[in-house]
């Protein structure tokens, strides 16, 4: 299991954290608002202390510091903390969008457009509040208005920002997946919402290869009986076909290119903003809403406090528009900063340095990726320090646990004093319980600390807080970026189910973590697929970083499945580098590094090649579905083949589920024949 470090990988420099946003904010907040406690303004503890123990200060003073705008003032800062059901800023009304617009500069780039190609073209902020205000002019001649639905079926592209935007200056609820989706699996989601219009592109780039989605537009279209008209994007040039639509069909460039003047709907601080949904593996995905006001805040928090954006920096995350990074990446317009888009692979063949590259040439300050790139980019020999990344003050890394090797790596081949922000959040929130900031120490293989206004807690078996023990991620007092509602839940009893079951008035989210005594935070995996062997517990995230630290491993997924007759088979699938061959030395080797950097219990019965491991469409393992599979359960029960990137990688592990499922039976028939009854 991995260890706390006692000793920290990086510590802030003095002056760097002195001058940070954070840091001003903690000396606005103690001259103020009477921040309790905050005497020193890179006391990052202090500060977080302040913000989950007087909730009303510390959000009130994030709408003070950040100037939120409001035609009415609010009743009061929190209602009622209870969970579910906490009501934030009764009485206010305000719009995401005039904030997102509002701190622009009008001749500064507000979003660069980049992908794999290299080449590009920017946006300025007056371009875009111009694009913004003919498109939210088309939708409303198009017929919509307050709360009707407006989905996107997009690339990462400026299109679905501009899109976005301008559906949220009416006061409409906007949604959006990307075009990897087939036409059924986007229509799963758009379908439950009865949008009002669709904004669909020709298509995408991947790979070196542009895949053309004007017929699974029109399919698309023609599963939304609700369509009042379709919004055609030539995003890759391709003409769109006369083909029958419902409804009518608008071209982007008609729509993006009136002369109209901007308006804001002022709407409540928990009118519906967005629609994001989650993975969909297992069922109808859930449709998670979340708030205008709640948004912003949550927003403003995160990426101006604890990724230190303001006016000047570029932020290039790679994400896709059904990733809840997404919407982070348009909420740095919030901050004044300029958000780049990505259209491609992040390692296309050939160039698999791109990201770097382009965040070289363009500056960027906080560049965001994944556990999974960082260490593809080490396995690949990349050298991004080749390029001028002296801009570079924060990595973000999000999807999964991001392991101490990665650390190093990105000190000793990218910067020796960046922020490497390793965070834990997900789509349920549309931001991060964890992370890091400014003002933080930095531990290989740790989140830094819980973010502001987050009480987080680590809740044993009999729901008891613990320090330094393996415990269920808990969040005991409201956050304003929780979900309002799920869509199609009148009653609230799926939302309840989700989140409240367990632990009533406290959010359970599904992850193991360590708290440590020094204030960093160990994520371990999601609880329950957490490895129990002879009733000694330890997270898959543990195992995987082991694994994959390996040169001979490109990635790697260790299941525990409890079987009928009380038995517990653990295997390891692994998958080899290119060239390399899983032999019984690459065995040993692997069966070494886990006894003697995790746990001799937990050393796996079996190691297996698989070609691939499976995920959803954001790049998260599906440990548990693979779990049931192999425990026997059939594929259509356990998965939506729409909602995994390697359907069949689905297949493989449903075939080995089955012949495991045989073979007990065989052995059963073998140990207890059953008698002639002749």
């Amino acid at each position: 299991m991995t260890t706390p470090h006692p000793e920290p990988f990086l510590t802030s420099d003095p002056k760097t954290a002195a001058g940070s946003r954070i840091a001003d904010f903690a000396r606005w907040a103690a001259r103020y608002q009477g921040a309790e406690g905050v005497q020193d303004p890179t006391d990052y503890q202090a500060l977080h202390r302040w913000s989950v123990t007087d909730l009303e200060g510390f959000w009130a003073a994030v709408w003070e510091y950040f100037a939120v705008d409001s035609v009415t003032e609010y009743e009061r800062v929190l209602a009622d903390d209870t969970m579910p059901g906490a009501r934030w800023f009764p009485g206010t009304t305000l719009n995401y969008a005039h904030h997102a617009l509002r701190n622009l500069q009008p001749d500064a780039p507000a979003i660069n457009a980049l992908d794999e190609t290299g080449t590009g073209y920017e946006i300025t902020g007056r371009q875009l509040r111009a694009q913004v205000a003919s498109v939210a002019a088309t939708l409303r001649d198009l017929g919509v208005g307050q709360g009707d639905r407006v989905v996107g079926y997009l690339p990462n592209t400026p299109h679905a920002i501009i899109a976005f935007l301008a559906t949220a200056s009416l006061g409409a609820v906007w949604s959006v997946c990307g075009q990897d989706y087939a036409p059924k699996a986007a229509a799963d989601r758009f379908a439950q919402l009865r949008p009002t219009v669709l904004i669909t592109a020709d298509g995408y780039l991947f790979n070196g290869a542009t895949h053309d989605r004007r017929a699974a537009s029109l399919e698309l279209a023609g599963a939304l009986p609700t369509l009042k008209a379709t919004v055609l994007v030539k995003h890759l040039g391709l003409a769109w076909p006369q083909a029958r639509y419902a409804g009518l069909t608008v071209p982007w460039e008609d729509a993006a290119t009136r002369t109209e003047y901007l308006t804001f709907a002022e709407v409540p601080f928990d009118h519906p903003l967005w629609i994001v949904f989650s993975s969909g593996t297992t069922g109808l995905p859930k449709g998670i809403v979340h708030g205008h006001g709640g948004v912003l805040l949550e927003h403003l928090k995160i990426l101006g406090l604890h990724c230190d954006l303001g006016l000047g920096d570029r932020l290039l995350w790679y994400t896709t528009t059904h990733w809840m990074m997404w919407n982070l990446v348009v909420s740095t317009l919030l901050t004044g900063a300029t958000t780049c888009t990505y259209d491609g692979s992040p390692a296309p063949v050939g160039r698999p340095d791109i990201l770097w590259e382009l965040a070289a040439r363009h500056r960027v300050t906080v560049f965001g990726t994944s556990p999974q790139y960082l260490l593809a980019m080490a396995k690949l020999g990349v050298e991004p320090s080749g390029y001028d990344l002296s801009a570079i003050r924060v990595i973000g890394s999000t999807g999964s646990t991001l392991p101490a090797s990665a650390y190093s790596w990105v000190r000793d081949r990218v910067g020796t004093n960046i922020q490497l922000a390793s965070t834990s959040g997900g789509t349920d929130i549309v931001s991060g319980f964890a992370g890091s900031a400014p003002t933080t120490p930095i531990w290989a293989g740790e989140l830094s600390a819980p973010n502001l206004g987050v009480a987080l807690a680590a809740y044993d078996a009999a729901g008891r807080p613990v320090v330094d023990q393996v415990g269920e991620l808990v969040v005991t007092r409201p956050m304003p970026s929780m979900p309002l509602y799920f869509w199609n839940d009148p009653d609230g009893s799926r939302f309840r189910d989700a989140y409240f079951a367990a632990y009533p008035g406290v959010w359970r989210h599904g992850d193991w973590i360590t708290l440590t005594s020094h204030g960093s935070l160990i994520v371990h995996g999601r609880s329950d697929a957490t490895l129990n062997r002879n009733g000694v517990r330890m997270g898959s995230a543990d195992i995987h970083d082991i694994v994959e630290r390996l040169p001979e491993i490109t990635e790697a997924l260790v299941i525990g499945a409890e079987e009928p007759d009380g038995g517990y088979w653990m295997p390891l699938f692994v998958v080899p580098a290119p060239g390399v061959t899983v032999d019984d030395a690459l065995r040993d080797r692997i069966r070494d590094a886990i006894r003697t950097s995790a746990s001799p219990r937990h050393v796996p019965d079996e190691i297996l090649a698989v070609p691939a491991i499976p995920h959803t469409k954001t790049g998260k393992k599906l440990e548990v579905p693979v779990k049931r599979l192999l425990q026997g359960a059939p594929a259509e029960q356990v998965l939506n083949p729409a909602a995994v990137d390697n359907p069949d990688m689905v297949a493989h592990f449903a075939r080995l589920g089955a012949e495991r499922s045989q073979q007990r039976v065989r052995t059963q028939a073998r140990l207890h024949p059953v008698e002639d009854a002749s």
